[in-house]
């Protein structure tokens, strides 16, 4: 009963009840697709941490993350990277590099890099240099003398495909080795500051120049997707890896221990959406409370006329309270449908920040934003504003048991 009479009552006033409505969708839904948007922030920065060559585990010397010097490496991994192998879920992908600082030189620049090396096939799905190039190709089996540089690092020292760069780092034995590459091809990746942090070659190349053999320097492990999210046994299987490998000296890290900040911030991320629901819905509280107010100032004559005929005050708390219950219902459901739409057809093909590069880089986050809009924002979003409005509402609704027969009798 309560409910068809809080339907009558909504609009027996359509222009009061479509002003609140209003109100009501366009608070909850920016709530949703801010949600959304900062969780496509989020996920992005993940995303691209793992995808830097990071992974979701890297196997290392314990003092390679201090010094990553090339005589803390790893030696022969064939035996652990079989080990390692056999001790990971379904799925898993292992690949083994070895990087050391160097300098890329032309004939007028001279640039300080991390220089990689890789086996391209093994990369596909573990990291960014895995995609197709965006200029050149990857390594011809045949070729050694080839070198993958980063678009804005090309663009930085005026270079062009095919061009003999001079690549100058430490060997294994202490002296500077030198060794000339044409620029075979280009990778683009989400930061231009990887795009200018790093320079690949081939594995085998790497180590005959380096001299080291087969030893790499790390090995970076893919876990199995988890519906595009890190694994949640991270954690559990890297403590696994670190106390069953059988070489002592090395050290496994997931991504979080590696990117302590990232992580923190995901920890706090729900906390932060909260807040600003919190912040959101005190904004929409004032004209909530201020339009029910009218309302039942509006209608003191019925309240009071409801009373002389015998109903009690809690009778009209339950009435008030279901107009109330009914319209933040309806908002509700229009606004997450109207979120939905605005997130999966309008910002489908992502969000361009390329005006704020250089700003958005330094947090590492993506050029290009994809909101991700999860059930678990929506029923927040909705939670918040059902839970606190009907809070809010009860001064109004109490309000309303305040006039008297005779008190309202002089008002027309």
């Amino acid at each position: 009963m309560y409910i068809i009479l809080a339907w009558r009552n909504l609009w027996r006033n359509r222009r009061r009840t479509l002003i609140i409505l209003t109100a009501v969708i366009i608070g909850i839904s920016s709530m949703i697709v801010m949600a959304a948007f900062s969780r496509g922030t989020v996920q992005g920065m993940v995303s691209n941490s793992i995808n830097n060559l990071v992974g979701h585990i890297k196997i290392e010397h314990q003092q390679h993350p201090a010094d990553p010097a090339i005589e803390h490496r790893i030696i022969t991994p064939e035996k652990l990277l079989r080990q390692i192998t056999a001790m990971l879920p379904s799925g898993s992908r292992v690949v083994q590099r070895i990087r050391a600082d160097a300098m890329l030189s032309t004939s007028r620049e001279h640039v300080g890099l991390v220089l990689v090396g890789i086996d391209p096939d093994l990369e596909q799905g573990v990291s960014f240099i895995g995609r197709p190039p965006a200029q050149g190709t990857l390594f011809g089996n045949q070729n050694q003398g080839g070198i993958i540089v980063g678009r804005s690092l090309l663009k930085k020292i005026n270079g062009k495909l095919g061009q003999k760069v001079v690549i100058t780092c430490q060997g294994a034995d202490g002296t500077n080795i030198a060794k000339a590459f044409r620029i075979q091809g280009v990778f683009a990746a989400e930061l231009e500051s990887t795009e200018r942090a790093f320079a690949f070659v081939q594995l085998h190349t790497m180590q005959q120049m380096l001299g080291v053999g087969n030893d790499i320097t790390e090995i970076a492990i893919q876990l199995p997707d988890n519906n595009g999210n890190p694994p949640v046994d991270l954690a559990a299987t890297t403590a696994f890896l670190q106390a069953n490998v059988s070489d002592k000296q090395l050290l496994a890290r997931n991504w979080r221990q590696m990117l302590p900040a990232i992580s923190s911030y995901l920890e706090m991320f729900d906390g932060f959406m909260l807040i600003w629901y919190l912040i959101v819905f005190l904004a929409m509280a004032f004209g909530l409370v201020n339009t029910m107010l009218m309302a039942v100032y509006e209608r003191m004559r019925e309240f009071g006329l409801l009373q002389a005929l015998g109903m009690r005050p809690g009778c009209i708390i339950k009435m008030v309270m279901s107009e109330l219950l009914l319209l933040l219902t309806i908002g509700c459901s229009i606004s997450s449908v109207a979120a939905f739409i605005t997130v999966h057809f309008f910002f489908s093909s992502g969000i361009d920040l390329a005006i704020f590069a250089e700003g958005a880089e330094f947090w590492g986050i993506s050029r290009i934003i994809y909101p991700l809009l999860t059930s678990w924002d929506i029923i927040a979003a909705n939670s918040v504003v059902l839970l606190l409005g009907m809070f809010t509402g009860l001064y109004p609704a109490l309000r309303a048991t305040k006039f008297s027969p005779v008190q309202t009798m002089r008002h027309v």
